[in-house]
């Protein structure tokens, strides 16, 4: 809902006022043998609210007995083809308290579902499984990049919970560095950050951070999205004693302002007409 990488959406802003509801989109992302991505913009009336269902075009998410439910109808890009099936996440619990990341109080991250099930069942590609998962949102006033250099995220899956790691280079004010534990039932402990540990840059050259225990080596598993200004990452490393995988990203929103980058992002992000 106001796509916040759109280009067109970054266009319509620099033009004046924009209405978020005209970029819309839904990311799907398959890694893998059978890779794909999807992330068709899509305009006002394309879209559809109640308190329990968002319609994006032929796509929708619908909470419904505790359990968020996606129904995928989507065409990947750059390369057309059909990402059509079902994704279920059942939270272990959900919470109800969003954190500010900015001085001002204009951005905040809301972590719904740290411990949760999935299961997926695609027909096009043909693929299911079932696993762990996670669930958060982030939502804003003004535009990312107005507020913030960047950011290094992860995502930890620990024996008895989940652990997240957010450190933000805010454009005003220190930076922000959250490290937070939670457990199957709603409990959140903050535990001190552990110490930085560098990571090796991606073929952007966007630089990549992360935190880990000093006890034991951190490495890139692989990397799977590697953009000009963006990077998803799967990382072994140490936390609070553990060996765990995490899911990392590293944001460059200084290089996603750039007008190449504002050029390439259309190839990945089509808007649809209606």
């Amino acid at each position: 809902m106001g796509s916040v990488f759109s280009p067109y959406y970054a266009g319509a802003r620099r033009r004046g006022a924009a209405d978020p509801l005209e970029h819309c989109a839904l990311n799907v992302a398959l890694y893998g043998g059978a890779g794909k991505w999807a992330l068709t913009e899509r305009r006002r009336g394309a879209v559809r609210r109640t308190p329990d269902v968002l319609t994006l075009g032929p796509s929708a998410l619908a909470w419904k007995d505790g359990v968020l439910t996606a129904r995928i109808d989507e065409v990947s890009a750059p390369l057309p083809s059909r990402i059509r099936g079902c994704v279920r996440l059942h939270p272990a619990a959900t919470l109800h308290q969003a954190v500010r990341l900015d001085v001002e109080g204009r951005h905040r991250w809301w972590p719904i579902a740290p411990c949760a099930r999935v299961e997926v069942a695609l027909d096009r590609p043909a693929l299911a499984w079932r696993g762990a998962g996670y669930l958060d949102a982030n939502a804003g006033s003004v535009p990312l990049e107005q507020s913030f250099r960047g950011w290094s995220w992860s995502r930890a899956r620990l024996g008895d919970g989940t652990a997240v790691l957010y450190d933000v280079d805010r454009r005003n004010g220190d930076p922000l560095s959250l490290a937070l534990a939670f457990d199957r039932n709603g409990g959140v402990a903050p535990f001190t950050p552990p110490p930085v540990a560098a990571l090796p840059a991606t073929r952007w050259r966007i630089a990549r951070t992360t935190r880990a225990d000093g006890a034991g080596p951190v490495a890139v598993v692989h990397t799977l999205e590697d953009t000009p200004f963006y990077a998803r990452s799967l990382l072994s490393s140490r936390l609070l004693g553990e060996q765990v995988t995490a899911m990392h990203e590293s944001l460059s929103l200084d290089r996603f302002t750039a007008a190449w980058v504002q050029m390439l992002l259309p190839f990945r992000m089509p808007r649809a007409w209606r």
